[in-house]
C-alpha cells in the first residue's frame, strides 16, 4: 500500500536524494511514485518487491488459464484425450 505522505515524490527530489530513497525502498518494500510537473510519471520499486509482483502475476495467469480451461470444458469445447494424442503422435511422427 502506498503512503501518500512518503511515497509520492518529484523526480527532482528523487534525483537529489536517490540514496535515501533506495534505503526507503529496501526498508518499506513500498513503491515510490515519481512525479513530473505534478503528475505521476514513473514508479520505482525495490527489486525483491518487484520480483514478488512478477511471481504473483505469473501465478494469476496460471490460475486464469485453468479457469478458462474448466469453463471451455463445461461448454463442451474440449475433445477426448485419445483423439488429441492420436493427432499429436501423427503430426510429430511419434509411435507408442
Amino acid at each position: 500500500m502506498i503512503d501518500i505522505t512518503e511515497d509520492i515524490q518529484s523526480l527532482t527530489t528523487f534525483r537529489r536524494r536517490s540514496g535515501d530513497f533506495m534505503k526507503q525502498l529496501k526498508k518499506t518494500k513500498r513503491p515510490v511514485v515519481l512525479t513530473v510537473k505534478g503528475k505521476a510519471a514513473a514508479v520505482v520499486q525495490d527489486a525483491a518487491a518487484y520480483q514478488r509482483l512478477l511471481d504473483l502475476a505469473a501465478q494469476g495467469d496460471f490460475h486464469e488459464g485453468i479457469r478458462q480451461a474448466l469453463e471451455e470444458s463445461r461448454q463442451g469445447k474440449g475433445r477426448p484425450l485419445e483423439e488429441f494424442l492420436a493427432e499429436f503422435e501423427a503430426t510429430h511422427g511419434i509411435r507408442r
